[in-house]
């Protein structure tokens, strides 16, 4: 599974991507999370699974939807905040229907 996290910069989610890598470690699941800011980002949506947006960018979502054939999910603002990566993925897996 490949996922995408689109930040303001791209460099706040570092944190994030960490700690989702290490709680899918602990289940079993094999991820990539790709991180970018806005500009960055649009080159990426043809070549992943689901876009994850920070809670700062979710205006992008209505952008992203009609840019890609993607799920579009705008993170949790209260697990972003806490950097909960175990949330952010559980979320990101039930949109996939693989929770």
């Amino acid at each position: 599974m490949k996922i995408l996290l689109i930040c303001s910069a791209g460099m706040s989610t570092s944190l994030l991507v960490t700690k989702m890598n290490k709680a899918a470690a602990e289940r079993g699941v094999e991820i990539e999370i790709l991180a970018h800011g806005i500009a960055a980002s649009k080159r990426f949506l043809d070549q992943v699974d689901i876009v994850l947006l920070g809670p700062q960018v979710r205006f992008l979502k209505d952008e992203m939807v009609k840019a890609t054939s993607v799920p579009v999910q705008v993170i949790n603002m209260m697990a972003y905040g806490r950097m909960d990566g175990a949330r952010v993925l559980e979320d990101a897996l039930k949109e996939l229907g693989q929770a």
